[in-house]
């Protein structure tokens, strides 16, 4: 992670300490979504985002301490440079210097996904790359990666995993490797599940498809294992709904009605989820539609 990456963590870092007395000294907030910014011909204000960004801004003013986690596909069609300063940049775009970003397929219909790596500059990293959000090893990674670029990364991934050993891991990345949804599931980061579950992690939050489901955990081969790490699709950023196909097993909760976000509250050894709806009859209302905690392993 390069130096101005890391600057990024450490203010967010001394803003977790400093907004302690309000989740306990080693508790981190993280809202977290995906497929949010799709403008086409209507204004940035009259979008789904636009009800997102309204609750999620809602939600660090209450919470200073707090990080925006993107899951990919952040702005359409193409990522370009102008989509994010027109589309993304006035509404989720005002979290800029709170958000840690991961691509989406999205992002690389503009080759080399320059739009997304101009945008964030050196918070996006090469693509990848690991901060410190309370007590929580945090890893972003890009399930857009194949060939020698996946096995670098997956090499970093397993180096950085020995050397930061932690009580609770959470990874985010775009394509999920279990959906019910219209995509369905994506094989390509079987072998980072595999690391991630082989170092003790939690969780993993998804998106790419444009619902929002809970898993129980699972190993990496979709078996249930109480081991295993739990996974969140996101994709309900404020772009448009899409389809489930059929349940997956060990699916246990799952919408495609409301866009909306999913607030984690990372605490010392365990962690609670609530998904909020962005809106309810036009009005802002954050409503947990699902919710939960689970200990760390």
């Amino acid at each position: 992670m390069s130096a101005p990456a890391l600057t990024l963590a450490a203010a967010l870092l001394m803003a977790c300490h400093a907004g302690s007395a309000h989740a306990g000294a080693r508790s981190y907030t993280v809202y977290a979504a995906g497929d949010i910014a799709y403008c086409g011909k209507v204004a940035p204000a009259r979008t789904g985002a636009a009800d997102t960004a309204q609750l999620v801004e809602m939600g660090l003013a209450a919470t200073p301490h707090a990080a925006v986690l993107l899951l990919g596909d952040i702005v359409y069609q193409r990522a370009t440079a102008a989509e994010f300063r027109h589309c993304y940049d006035p509404t989720w775009g005002r979290f800029k210097a709170r958000t840690l970003p991961a691509p989406g397929n999205h992002e690389y219909y503009t080759p080399g996904a320059r739009g997304y790596f101009q945008y964030f500059g050196d918070a996006a990293g090469p693509g990848y790359y690991r901060v410190q959000l309370g007590a929580w090893q945090v890893f972003s990674l890009d399930s857009n990666l194949t060939g020698k670029a996946q096995q670098t990364q997956l090499a970093w991934l397993a180096r950085e995993l020995a050397a930061h050993p932690a009580p609770c891991t959470l990874a985010y990345w775009h394509h999920p490797l279990y959906s019910s949804g219209w995509h369905g599931s994506s094989a390509n980061m079987r072998a980072a599940w595999q690391l991630l579950q082989d170092a003790g992690a939690e969780v993993v939050l998804s998106g790419h498809d444009h619902t929002y489901e809970r898993f129980a955990a699972q190993d990496a081969h979709g078996r249930r294992d109480a081991r295993g790490l739990r996974q969140f699709v996101v994709g309900t950023g404020g772009s448009y709904h899409t389809p489930f196909k059929w349940p997956l097993a060990h699916s246990e909760m799952r919408d495609n009605s409301r866009f909306g976000v999913l607030r984690l509250t990372l605490r010392e050894r365990g962690y609670d989820w609530q998904f909020l709806e962005a809106r309810y009859d036009g009005l802002p209302n954050g409503q947990a539609p699902d919710s939960g905690s689970a200990p760390c392993h």
